[in-house]
């Protein structure tokens, strides 16, 4: 079963110059992964923090499941991304810099059936950069 789940955040290639990149789980509950395999999902106004040295992805939109009744979930929670303690680590020493952030750039179903983010370290591009990108990619 091939999954045609590939949300992106078109937005953040616009706005952001990426440095690095992980893929990390997402901890879920209930109906949530049922709205996401609906592509169900919006990832353009989420980022991730870290609290409690665990790294958490907010305002990622899951709309509620349609068929899901009381057990349903809340549509705009926190949710802990799974991610080795090495790789946070590596993560936290580069967010400390100034003006680095970590972006969610795209959500996806993996071969396995589960739920994975692929997130990004980027630093905000400054408006020359952005003109220099749309003339890119307009040639």
């Amino acid at each position: 079963m091939i999954s045609k789940v590939n949300i992106k955040n078109r937005k953040a290639h616009f706005e952001y110059q990426f440095i690095d990149t992980f893929i990390a789980g997402i901890m879920l509950v209930g109906t949530e992964i049922k709205s996401i395999r609906n592509n169900k999902a919006n990832i353009s106004d989420a980022h991730c923090i870290f609290i409690d040295n665990e790294l958490f992805v907010k305002n990622l939109h899951i709309a509620e499941y349609n068929s899901g009744g009381y057990t349903n979930h809340e549509p705009k929670r926190d949710r802990k991304l799974l991610l080795n303690r090495k790789e946070l680590n590596k993560i936290l020493s580069k967010v400390k810099e100034k003006g680095n952030t970590i972006i969610p750039i795209r959500l996806f179903i993996n071969d396995k059936g589960k739920a994975k983010l692929e997130i990004s370290i980027g630093k905000g591009k400054k408006i020359y950069d952005k003109r220099e990108s749309i003339k890119e990619k307009d040639i």
